[in-house]
Parts: structure tokens; sequence; C-alpha cells
């Protein structure tokens, strides 16, 4: 009995360390981290994939479209009565058991090009699958980055509501002291606690937000709600802030290198194919048409494979199918191939001005968020000196609670203001980057 209770005791500890082990080695995800993970696990991106593939396979299906089919038949007939022979074709009245088999072949030779166009509709279908697989990791990388600088935006948030705690229960100290010396009045100890009380409020808050984020992130790489992770802060000399290429040479260059214009210009061509394939229903088919059989029936004298050998028969021949009239169901195919490819032609205009509305909005906001970063860093730093001047004047009674709140309260929006601006300008600068071809790094 004592050996089993320290084998227990081994296994238990061993659980404990396994545990804490668990608990303090969190990993740390960087931006690339998450990208390689995502581009992997993402299921919209497995979706995506799953979609190429059977491009694939469609197009593998209609290249073998070319091939002459083959197909066998056997049948096992019982007859009674006036019938017809089903092998030797006689007028008989009896009962009659036979036995039917044969193998059949056709090859179209000419279907007035409709399969060459097949093929070649499904190799653009194919192709574009490519470009709109491509298209949906984007839009997950893009996704990721966005929700990786608001992760953390939030983990700075953080950093300066609880500095901003720091500060006030400090506040309500020194108050509390000038409160019992008779030097301050009641009401401006409790607007110091109630300040206190505002930003003990702001980090929750905050931390509320840095959470959902971290939520988002864990969706967007597919990893389980329980999992706990981090992510790489930047480093301090992150600095984003020239814009060497006009918003015009970036638009060219994704118009050159984005997949969902790409995509869009195949799906011109692959109307185009279809009004092709619509047009060849006018012609003719011709079509080599073939056949084996042989078979055995009751009310001859021979035996089975004696009649097998004597009914053995080949075929072959030509099958030529000339359209005269079919209810106008061509040319209503022809039509409808003709407006779908105006419809496509839309489709790529309407993408192009897309990808032109992004790259502006991109640039503009870049030299935007550039202004406002170097304008919101001059306004942080002027309202830290002026909230650690307030701090000084209340520690010698020269201040008010309430002047001493203000103070704190604008020097709290200037850093927010400055970490917007921070992190916006980093999200289109790398936006940019996106658009011109380069790789996201952070």
């Amino acid at each position: 009995m004592k050996r089993f209770f320290i084998i227990i005791t081994l296994i238990a500890s061993q659980f404990v360390v396994a545990q804490t082990t668990d608990a303090t080695s969190t990993k740390i995800w960087t931006l690339e981290d998450c990208l390689n993970y995502a581009l992997e696990h993402n299921i919209t991106i497995k979706d995506a994939s799953l979609n190429l593939e059977q491009s694939e396979i469609n197009y593998s299906a209609a290249k073998s479209s070319r091939l002459p089919n083959l197909y066998g038949s056997a049948s096992e007939t019982f007859s009674n009565g006036n019938s017809i022979d089903p092998i030797t074709s006689d007028f008989v009245s009896d009962q009659i058991y036979s036995t039917n088999v044969s193998l059949n072949s056709s090859f179209t030779l000419f279907q007035g090009y409709q399969i060459e166009n097949q093929i070649q509709q499904n190799e653009l279908l194919k192709n574009q699958s490519v470009f709109l697989h491509e298209e949906t990791q984007n839009n997950i990388i893009l996704s990721i980055l966005e929700n990786y600088l608001q992760i953390l935006y939030a983990k700075e948030g953080i950093t300066i509501a609880e500095n901003n705690l720091i500060a006030t229960e400090k506040e309500v100290e020194r108050s509390k002291a000038r409160l019992d010396a008779g030097s301050i009045s009641l009401s401006d100890y409790t607007e110091a606690q109630s300040q206190a009380a505002t930003n003990k409020y702001a980090i929750i808050a905050a931390k509320n937000t840095y959470q959902q984020y971290i939520i988002e992130l864990k969706q967007l790489l597919e990893l389980n709600p329980t999992e706990d992770i981090e992510i790489q802060t930047l480093s301090s000399d992150t600095n984003y802030v020239s814009l060497q290429l006009d918003k015009f040479s970036i638009y060219n260059s994704a118009l050159g290198i984005l997949p969902e214009v790409n995509a869009s210009k195949l799906g011109v061509e692959v109307q185009e194919k279809e009004l092709e394939i619509a047009k060849g229903a006018y012609l003719p088919t011709l079509s080599l048409v073939s056949s084996l059989g042989s078979g055995y029936t009751s009310v001859n004298d021979n035996n089975f494979s004696d009649q097998f050998n004597v009914n053995f028969n080949q075929r072959i021949g030509l099958s030529l199918n000339i359209p005269i009239f079919n209810r106008n169901q061509t040319k209503a195919a022809v039509q409808t191939a003709q407006i779908n490819i105006e419809k496509a032609e839309i489709s790529k205009q309407t993408t192009e001005k897309e990808v032109y509305k992004k790259v502006e909005t991109a640039y503009q906001n870049a030299v935007s968020t550039q202004e406002q970063m170097i304008a919101a860093e001059a306004s942080k730093i002027a309202a830290e000196q002026t909230y650690k001047l307030a701090q000084k004047k209340y520690e010698l009674g020269a201040l008010s609670t309430t002047d001493l709140v203000i103070s704190q309260n604008t020097f709290t929006n200037a850093q927010q203001n400055y970490l917007q601006a921070k992190y916006l300008n980093i999200l289109y600068h790398q936006l940019l980057q996106f658009y011109q071809g380069n790789d996201i790094k952070l």
C-alpha cells in the first residue's frame, strides 16, 4: 500500500510539473509566424485550395473528352409465343432463351470545335482558380496584418491605462494627506478617487479590447480557443514615414500583380470561349462508331460456345449529325454568351476601380497619418511636460485636483492619438508595400 501511494505521488508531481511548464511556455508569435501558420491552417484558404483542385480535375476531364469511349453490355432474355429471335432475326413461335453480349465504342471526329474550346475554357478556369486562391490568401494576410497591429495598439493602450492608474493612486494618497491636513476640501479628495476609479475602468476596457483582438487572431489562425498566445512587440526603431513612389506608379504595379485583376481578365477570356462553344452547335457532328458482339439462342441446335463463334460480328461506321432546327436553343446560347462577355468586361472594370480605390485610400491615409503622427508626437511631448508640471504644482498645493485631472486626461488623449497615428501609419505603409508586390514585414 505504501508503494502504491509513492507511485501516485510521483505521477501527480509529474502532472503538476507538466501543467506548470505548459502555463509558462506561451509561444511568442511574430507576424511572420502568424502568416505562415494561417496559410497552412486557415479554413478559408483550405476551401479555396479545394476549389483549385476541383478546377484541375475538370481540366483533366475535359482533355479526356478527346478520347474514344468504350462500354460493354450483356443481356439475358426469355420470350414466349410469336417473336423475333434476337440472334438470328428469324420469326418463331416458341419459347426462346437468348444471351447477347457486345462491346461498343464511339470517337468524335468533329463537333464544331466544341471539344477543343471546352478544353481551353477549362484550362482558363484552372488558371483563374489559381489567382482566386492567391486572392484568398492575400485577404487572410491583410486581415492578420490589421489584426496584429490592432493587438499591438491595444497592448500599448493597456500600458498607458496602467501607468495612469499608478499616477492617480499616488495622487489619491497625496490628496488624503492634504485632506487630513485641512489644505483641500472633501470634494477635491473624492474627485481624485473618482479619477482613480475611472482609470481602473479604462484598464478593464483596454484589456477587454485586447482579448477581443486576440480571439479574432486565434480564429484567423484556426487555433484552439483555450490556447494562450502572445505576439511579438515592435522594435523601438520601427518607423515608416517616407513615401518614395506616387500613387499612380503603385496603382500600375498593383494592376500587374494582384490576383483579383488577373482573375477578372481571365473571366473575360472564359466567356469568350463560351461564345465559341455555343457557336459550335451550329456545325455538324461527325463520329466514328464501332462494335463487337455475339450471342446465343435456345432455338438453335448448336451449343453455347459454337453459337458464340458463329454469331460473332464486327461493325464499324460513321455517324453524321446535322443540326437543322433545335427550337432556337443554340441562338439563345450564343446571345447569352455575348451578354456574359459584356458582364465579364464590366466585372473587370469594377475590379480595377476597386483596386484604384484601395491604393488611393491607402496612399492618402499614409500621407495623412504621417503628418498626424508628427503632430501627435509633438502634442504628446507637450502634454507630458504640462502634466509633470501640474503634478509638481499639485504637490505644492498650487493646483486644484480638477485641474490636475484635466491635465492627466489631456496627456492620456495625446498618448492615444499618437498611438493611433503610429499604427495606422504602419498599416497603410505596409498596404502600399503589398500593392507593389513587396513582402509584409514589421
